[in-house]
């Protein structure tokens, strides 16, 4: 008889029995005390429990809660998490969470990335230095990696480790598809993506419909969108997703009539009117003119990125307008522009030698 520690494969305890026919009733019993101390002598050391506020533990919660409901509240979710780890200063889970709610305001396009960058990279360190075996802290490390320095390979290794300590993890398979994208590496990031989406269907209903769109496949992103629009008929992303889907697949009118929805969903009647009034005005490029003066009237107030106009004016396909804000964007350190060969909206640059000069200076394999 061999007694193996299944998930090591490690060897515990090996012993052979010679009995006749009388002794062998006695077998089972002789066994089983048998094992029992050789187990107590050869256990495997195990991970000592880290102790966890309860309050601290509740606090965590809730910003997951907020990084993840429809329309995140990253401001919401970034406090909660400050809050958790001041009631617990060595909460790694909770540095874990800063790190991604400072991260997620960058990569969001709601404040420049100097602003935030900074505070992401230490809440990040600390995550990992308080403990290495954590999952979420290798996967906040990977994002920085990605999002912050536009470095492929040390994201992808932390992406990996991520995983590794926790296959399970959907957010890490969900950044790894983002990963995996920029190295061109696309059925690996289609797979990982539908890992993510098995794991769980609910924490972000489109993204599986917003890599197939990365990746052009515009009917298979259109039938999984409806799919999950109608799962979770409330979730205002989904159908901003569908909308450009259908517009990438030449449906005009469908993704009007999703994008309004959306608008609806989201409680801004004045928009969805706006948007209706636009389309019927005339059409698509109608839309887009809405869209961009909308977000110029914007930036006379407040922050706007300028990656979030260069979508703008990619939309209108105004070329000139759209490399120089690609530009500024690539001086600002937009997060999201290391996924700019990714984006369907600016294909009609790939041509163009300077648009795959500032590919070369981010440091993306060229995808044209």
């Amino acid at each position: 008889m061999q007694l193996i520690h299944a998930a090591s494969d490690t060897h515990i305890w090996a012993e052979s029995y010679d009995r006749d026919l009388n002794g062998s009733l006695l077998l089972p019993s002789e066994v089983s005390q048998t094992i029992a101390k050789e187990v107590s002598a050869a256990v495997l050391p195990v991970k000592p429990q880290r102790y966890i506020n309860p309050e601290a533990h509740d606090a965590y919660l809730r910003g997951l809660y907020f990084w993840f409901r429809n329309n995140n509240d990253d401001a919401r979710s970034q406090e909660y998490f400050e809050k958790a780890i001041q009631l617990q200063p060595d909460y790694a889970a909770a540095w874990s969470g800063l790190a991604n709610a400072y991260l997620v305001q960058a990569v969001a396009m709601e404040l420049p990335a100097q602003q935030v960058m900074g505070k992401a990279e230490v809440a990040a360190h600390k995550a990992a230095e308080l403990d290495s075996s954590l999952a979420e802290a290798h996967n906040s490390l990977a994002a920085l990696y990605f999002f912050g320095d536009w470095d492929l390979a040390r994201a992808d290794a932390e992406s990996m480790r991520a995983i590794s300590l926790n296959p399970n993890h959907a957010e890490a398979h969900h950044l790894r598809a983002y990963i995996l994208e920029a190295m061109n590496r696309r059925d690996e990031a289609l797979r990982e993506q539908k890992r993510c989406t098995e794991l769980d269907q609910f924490e972000r209903p489109w993204a599986l419909g917003k890599v197939l769109m990365q990746l052009r496949q515009f009917d298979a992103a259109v039938s999984e969108l409806r799919l999950r629009a109608e799962a979770q008929p409330q979730d205002s992303l989904t159908r901003f997703l569908l909308a450009d889907a259908y517009r990438f697949n030449g449906m005009e009118q469908e993704s009007f009539e999703e994008a309004e929805q959306g608008y609806l969903l989201q409680g801004d009647k004045k928009s969805a009117a706006a948007f209706r009034h636009a389309f019927k005005s005339g059409g698509e490029t109608a839309v887009a003119e809405w869209l961009l003066s909308r977000s110029m009237a914007r930036a006379r107030k407040s922050y706007v990125s300028p990656l979030w106009l260069a979508f703008q004016t990619a939309r209108l396909k105004r070329k000139e307008e759209t490399l120089r804000l690609l530009e500024e964007s690539y001086l600002e350190r937009s997060a999201w522009l290391v996924m700019i060969q990714n984006d369907p909206e600016f294909d009609f640059l790939h041509s163009d030698e300077r648009y795959r000069a500032l590919v070369k200076k981010i440091g993306l394999p060229p995808a044209y």
